[in-house]
């Protein structure tokens, strides 16, 4: 979730601010707190379970990653046609929606067509270095963006100059951490493909880890500053999120083998947070939410609304089943190409990269500042 919300604009929409999405520990746990817990525990796990371990990352795969790609095409997607064609929203968020909707899948499907018939596996690996830029730049703009809903719902409010500090320091620690993957022409597998990384000069890195340094340095000043400014208050379930995501996801993902399985989890449940509520708030706008679900043995439910925001979270995981598993599946069975050189695995590979390189621009245009629906939602 690349959220780019600004609290000084959405606070006079909220009338009836709320101080949490779900609850103190609820929130702290699920928007990254849950990272500062487990990542010493997985140094003291035992050689002979680390295969359990990973194994049950797999099935936590199913359970929240590929929900939560999967909760970002039910939502951008849905009235479509309402958004393409401008009905509520401005001339700029109407082209973005476009832009990520059509124009993004469209080059990408052209880019994978051209890569697998050609059997251009440097081409194609070269689209798993540009995945880790993407995802890298998507989480650290995640984590600001938790920061600034808490801000929100703490009314906690960061001012532009703050704004900027966090930004600055979240795209320094990106660029950081993906300077230390490409400080060197190396090959890696990645579902039966090899890609490729880039010989960036140390000299760059080294400047880019002063720029961190000192940028993460005025974070804590500004921080320290702010707390003064609210009377000994900051939104700290937020800051723990973009500590989180900006530290321990991105910068030192590689510190651990298990936490490299863990990390995308635990990205994935802090984005469900946000959507989960958010998808709570619009199922409670329906007319009708408030009325007892049909057939009455569903009643034990509660109202009509939570029964539908079920209905998304289990459509969402069945829409991620289908995206990661039985298309790339058939795709597999059905298609023809150079197995050979490919090897048995290249439409999971596409299919993979295409929806965490999508997911981005989805969500760069779903979050940002200016759209309605965010505004309406997000914070009632």
């Amino acid at each position: 979730m690349a959220l780019h919300l600004s609290a000084d604009t959405l606070a006079p929409a909220v009338t009836k601010p709320q101080k949490y999405l779900f609850g103190p520990i609820a929130d702290f746990l699920m928007l990254g707190g849950s990272a500062f817990l487990i990542l010493p525990l997985l140094f003291l796990v035992p050689l002979e379970y680390e295969g359990l371990v990973a194994a049950t990352m797999v099935v936590v795969a199913y359970l929240v990653n590929y929900p939560h790609f999967a909760h970002s095409y039910q939502i951008f997607y849905r009235n479509f046609g309402r958004k393409v064609s401008g009905d509520g929203y401005d001339k700029g968020l109407q082209i973005r929606y476009i832009f990520a909707g059509i124009a993004v899948p469209l080059i990408m499907s052209a880019f994978f067509a051209y890569g697998a018939a050609t059997a251009n596996t440097r081409l194609l690996g070269y689209a798993t270095n540009a995945m880790f830029f993407f995802v890298g730049w998507h989480y650290v703009k995640q984590g600001y963006g938790m920061l600034m809903v808490d801000a929100v719902l703490k009314r906690k409010f960061f001012d532009d100059r703050d704004k900027k500090v966090l930004l600055v320091n979240s795209y320094a620690v990106w660029i950081l951490a993906w300077l230390q993957t490409n400080t060197a022409v190396t090959a890696g597998k990645y579902y039966g493909l090899e890609y490729y990384t880039f010989a960036a000069p140390s000299w760059i890195t080294d400047i880019a880890l002063l720029v961190a340094l000192a940028s993460t340095a005025a974070t804590v000043l500004m921080l320290a500053r702010r707390w003064r400014k609210n009377g000994g208050g900051l939104p700290y379930n937020g800051i723990v999120a973009y500590v989180a995501s900006l530290y321990l996801w991105i910068l030192i993902a590689r510190i651990n083998p298990l936490w490299l399985l863990v990390v995308p989890a635990l990205h994935s449940l802090q984005y469900l947070a946000v959507v989960w509520r958010y998808q709570t708030n619009v199922e409670r706008d329906g007319q009708d939410a408030g009325k007892d679900p049909q057939p009455k043995i569903l009643s034990f439910l509660g109202p009509l609304y939570r029964l539908r925001v079920l209905g998304f979270i289990v459509g969402g995981g069945a829409l991620g089943y289908l995206g990661f598993w039985l298309i790339p599946f058939v795709l597999t069975a059905l298609i023809p190409y150079d197995r050979q050189v490919l090897g048995s695995s290249l439409f999971f590979f596409i299919v993979l990269i295409f929806i965490n390189v999508h997911h981005y621009f989805l969500d760069n245009v779903m979050w940002r500042r200016g759209n309605p629906e965010v505004s309406k939602y997000l914070f009632r």
